[in-house]
């Protein structure tokens, strides 16, 4: 039985992240350093801090989430754009990684004090193409039974994390969450017209525009 893509990715960032726990020198060999990327050319730093976490609490959000939305969209992918589905899925995973970062790496390029590990922001766009295929369906927090639809809540999620960001919150990398989300529907709607004929974006229009009011908000179990 062949393991999908996403499950694939869970095991890996799983296991290096765990290593990572007990080893500091795989920690400071593979988290982003903006001036290792600048001064040394260590690009690779772009992708392996997305295999690594602070702790276990960090890596276990960014792999429920990824489980929880990662195998429908690629299972998604598949179905829309056929034999080209499974590599375009890790496709855009892996660019992810590097696009969400790429506003921090301006910003930081020579700063010496700065550092940014996690998945966070591939996840992103992973949980943002998902709304892409399915506007309307409930998307919750954990534990609380309040349901809102996926573009709505995408909606608020972005200005949220834009706020945390320009208020400079906690030490998390809101920024990676921002242009992972955003790169994440502009992979799959340049994807759907390139690869397929399925009109993405007007059946995501549609979907919205038919459907009933009740599903904006809902309570209860989804």
């Amino acid at each position: 039985m062949q393991l999908s893509i996403t499950l694939v990715i869970i095991i890996v960032t799983t296991l290096v992240s765990i290593g990572g726990f007990s080893s500091p020198k795989i920690i400071d060999d593979l988290i982003f350093y903006p001036p290792a990327v600048t001064e040394q050319r260590q690009w690779w730093r772009f992708f392996t801090c997305g295999f690594i976490h602070a702790d276990f609490g960090h890596l276990i959000l960014n792999m429920f989430v990824l489980y929880l939305f990662g195998l429908k969209v690629e299972k998604t992918f598949i179905e829309i754009f056929g034999r080209n589905g499974s590599i375009l899925y890790l496709v855009m995973y892996i660019s992810a990684l590097v696009v969400c970062l790429l506003p921090t790496f301006k910003k930081h390029r020579h700063n010496y004090y700065y550092r940014s590990l996690g998945a966070s922001g591939a996840v992103s766009a992973v949980v943002f193409a998902g709304i892409l295929f399915d506007p309307i369906s409930g998307i919750g927090l954990f534990f609380i039974p309040i349901y809102i639809a996926g573009f709505l809540f995408a909606i608020i999620y972005l200005l949220f994390s834009y706020w945390l960001d320009k208020k400079g919150a906690g030490n998390i990398n809101h920024s990676a969450h921002i242009f992972g989300a955003l790169y994440g529907v502009a992979f799959t709607l340049v994807a759907s017209r390139i690869f397929s004929d399925f009109p993405l974006l007007t059946y995501f229009i549609d979907r919205i525009k038919n459907m009933d009011p009740g599903q904006i908000i809902q309570f209860g179990h989804y």
